[in-house]
């Protein structure tokens, strides 16, 4: 599934890449006069290059007329780009195949580039030079064997110096679906990594080629059984010819020379990334995360952190609910031998807090927030939870007085409730008041995305209520939704919201509530937002403070106000009246808390909804 931009892209260049190496090697097979296993070379790194290859072949290899291949490839710089296609065509297809398969055995990342560079410079050195290019270089494999490791080692270095820290700083990016081979970012990343090796390679095998070490653009015609470019006839065997016209044998100063700075470079180029990202991660540590923009990184980072704060894969998405659907719906229970019982199923949904805005939201029974589970105070009650979300969660009955073993904290009073798997909670209802249920699995995720909802529980007592002519409960929320993404609302770097909801909802579409002059209102504030502490504010007079936390508050102990510090967990009751006809609003005082992504709509956004009292 493309879940970005990039992927579309991706799209398009592997099609282009596809294109481009099927003309190269049709054209390769059917007009030009090259040894077999060049014509491979330049097909292999199309692929891996696309146009980039292409170009290269037009340029430097592909025959302009008859009979004009040996003249036409006998430049210096063309002879150094075939020999730096040869390498990269063995090299880069060893680290590529043990990038795929390190990835699937979960290596960590310092681990999977040494694999890489031994599988790179053993498919380059074994394979693609003294195998296939046995019939040319003449003498027995093993001889040919020892006379090419030099040349190889110095270009293998040199290419996995420009790769590797490509490989890995792309890899470990913000978009960490480039760990893993299924993912067309993967081979995107290998796309760029073998881009930055052959470049870096390049000047290597421009000299190499020049000093007769390694050959370079070869030239077979029909007739001839062997390769008949002037350039390598005296030198093919063992690579150890006169190179070319006016090159001097190489002394041994400056084979050490180079050798030494190829090895430099390779170290570097493995060990530097070491600095900036946590190189003993892998990719079943990080889960193809995709982390928020502005999110920092470091070489300590945990994997656990980047799955926590990662946006929600749209893949997990499995249902989608109506742009008018509101959370917060009551649940009608069942009664089974006295015993309330409520089932609540958490999975992942596309929700609509705007018009044209959707989230991609942790949901009880497919609803941000879940259903509010009405309760009376003594009542017997059985909720039945089912996890078909991608991770394990749990359920906390926050404020509530129930046993240990059904509070929900995950690995401390309870097993985590695994993916397709029903855990059930029972307990009797002891209070009274205003409370919430709410994932206590990962809470800093799963909260944070909207798994929450309302528990209102009636006293047994119908006199001890508070009376009001109406009721409403307002459940606060934080979103970080940004490049057609979800992420997880978190106080810390990249991860601070840009949406802000009541029930579900942001201003303009918040519901609006209707009242007359004379009515009283009661509000129920519930902090289920998890970053920031929201003073709610009642335009047309102060309000009563009259609960707070699931406790009614004396009579000498209620005070008027008309804002009130709702914090993550905290719960207020309030009474407020209509003093007058108009639309009043209630919102959070935090301007920036009632824009949409930084904007207001309609005057307003974020946490606001409008009382419309009449007279």
């Amino acid at each position: 599934m493309l879940i970005q931009p990039i992927d579309y892209f991706l799209v398009a260049w592997f099609v282009l890449a596809a294109l481009s190496a099927l003309y190269v090697g049709v054209d390769q097979f059917r007009n030009n006069p090259e040894p077999g296993v060049m014509k491979w070379g330049f097909i292999l790194v199309t692929l891996y290059l696309g146009p980039i290859g292409l170009l290269l072949y037009v340029l430097v290899d592909k025959e302009p007329h008859p009979g004009e291949h040996e003249e036409f490839t006998k430049p210096l710089w063309k002879q150094g780009v075939g020999s730096t296609i040869h390498c990269v065509a063995g090299d880069a297809t060893g680290i590529i195949a043990a990038a795929a398969i390190t990835a699937a055995l979960g290596l960590p990342m310092w681990l999977d580039l040494i694999v890489e560079y031994l599988a790179g410079f053993a498919f380059g050195l074994l394979i693609f030079q003294s195998l296939f290019m046995k019939s040319l270089m003449g003498g027995t494999y093993l001889q040919n064997v020892r006379s090419t490791f030099l040349p190889e080692f110095i270009s293998m270095n040199f290419m996995m110096a420009g790769m590797a820290p490509v490989m890995t700083l792309l890899m470990m990016g913000p978009d960490m679906r480039a760990m893993e081979p299924t993912e067309l970012v993967f081979w995107g990343v290998m796309s760029v990594g073998v881009a930055a090796g052959f470049a870096l390679a390049y000047p290597a095998n421009v000299w190499l080629v020049y000093k007769g070490l390694k050959h370079g653009l070869m030239t077979r015609r029909p007739s001839a059984p062997a390769e008949s470019h002037q350039n390598h006839e005296g030198g093919m065997k063992g690579m150890g010819g006169m190179g070319l016209p006016g090159a001097q044998q190489p002394t041994r100063p400056q084979l050490v020379a180079v050798a030494l700075v190829g090895m430099i470079a390779l170290v570097a180029g493995i060990s530097a990334p070491s600095t900036t990202v946590n190189m003993s991660l892998s990719a079943r540590d990080v889960g193809g995360s995709i982390m928020p923009p502005g999110m920092i990184m470091t070489r300590d980072t945990p994997g656990a952190a980047m799955r926590d704060m990662a946006a929600v894969d749209p893949r997990d998405v499995t249902a989608t609910a109506a742009g008018n659907a509101r959370g917060d719906q009551a649940l009608q229970p069942r009664m089974v031998d006295g015993v309330k019982v409520f089932d609540l199923t958490a999975s992942i949904v596309r929700w609509q807090i705007l018009p044209g805005v959707w989230v991609d939201a942790y949901a009880y029974n497919g609803q941000v927030p879940g259903p509010r589970l009405d309760f009376v105070q003594g009542d017997r009650v059985r909720i039945n939870v089912t996890n078909r979300l991608p991770e394990s969660t749990t359920v906390h009955w926050h404020g509530l007085d129930v046993p240990n073993d059904m509070d929900g904290p995950a690995q401390i009073t309870q097993h985590p409730i695994e993916p397709g798997k029903t855990f059930t909670y029972e307990y009797t209802v002891k209070q009274a008041g205003t409370f919430f249920y709410h994932s206590h699995d990962h809470a800093d995720r799963q909260e944070a995305l909207g798994l929450y909802g309302a528990l209102i529980i009636a006293p047994k007592r119908p006199a001890d209520a508070i009376p009001a002519d109406m009721d409403y409960t307002i459940q606060l929320g934080e979103w970080l939704n940004r490049n057609g993404l979800t992420w997880p609302a978190m106080p810390m770097e990249g991860g601070l919201a840009n949406y802000f909801t009541i029930n579900g909802k942001a201003y303009p579409s918040t519901e609006t509530i209707r009242m007359k002059v004379g009515q009283v209102l009661k509000v129920r504030f519930i902090g289920t937002n998890s970053v920031d502490i929201h003073p709610m504010h009642i335009h047309g007079g102060p309000f009563e403070v009259v609960a707070r936390d699931g406790e009614t508050l004396a009579l000498s102990a209620r005070f008027a106000a008309d804002t009130i510090n709702v914090a993550p967990g905290q719960r207020y009751d309030v009474l407020w009246t209509a003093r007058a006809p108009g639309r009043w609003l209630i919102h959070c005082h935090i301007n920036h808390h009632t824009t949409n992504n930084n904007v207001e709509q309609d005057g307003a956004g974020g946490l606001t909804m409008i009382i419309d009292v009449s007279s």
